[in-house]
């Protein structure tokens, strides 16, 4: 199976694939750099409007330059408002074509004290300010692993939101 994914990002790409490998066999996967259209650290409802956009944009890409995929997968990770307190989650979409499909990951809390600044910058940057530059923390890991003790990472983050948005693929019951 040919997957094209919406990103360059390493973390993301092995969390795509350990979702795919749980249901696929001889999976293909490359990866795409496609714009959001949202802004670099999304909130609220811009979560789900950049993952849809980066998969119609992975689409688009691969049709101009004759790309074959049998699924189009994106995901973005941002701040949500959940009844009154912040936290980070991620949106997954995978699309065959014919029929998308969205899942979420498990979500942490942001601390209400960095929620401002998380927003005006991203994630990332408030990150190093508490927990040091860490490169392995960013390119495989996230803020995830440095607050749960290395306990989940972004790529378990990222392969549970793929393992919800491909339900609708891999349970006709459900369907």
């Amino acid at each position: 199976m040919k997957v094209a994914i919406a990103t360059k990002n390493n973390a993301k790409i092995e969390g795509a694939k350990r979702a795919l490998n749980r249901y696929f066999d001889d999976i293909e996967i490359f990866g795409v750099a496609v714009p959001s259209e949202v802004s670099d650290q999304p909130i609220n409802e811009d979560l789900y409007l950049g993952a849809k956009n980066r998969v119609d944009n992975l689409k688009k890409f691969c049709k101009k330059e004759n790309i074959e995929a049998d699924m189009y997968l994106s995901i973005e990770s941002g701040l949500i408002d959940l009844y009154g307190e912040w936290v980070n989650t991620n949106i997954a979409v995978v699309d065959n074509g014919v029929v998308a499909s969205i899942g979420t990951s498990p979500s942490f809390p942001v601390p209400k004290r960095y929620v401002e600044e998380i927003i005006k910058t991203d994630l990332g940057q408030v990150s190093n300010k508490i927990f040091g530059n860490d490169d392995e923390r960013h390119n495989r890991g996230g803020t995830v692993l440095a607050i749960t003790n290395g306990e989940v990472s972004r790529i378990d983050l990222t392969e549970s939101a793929f393992v919800m948005a491909l339900t609708r693929f891999v349970n006709e019951k459900w369907n």
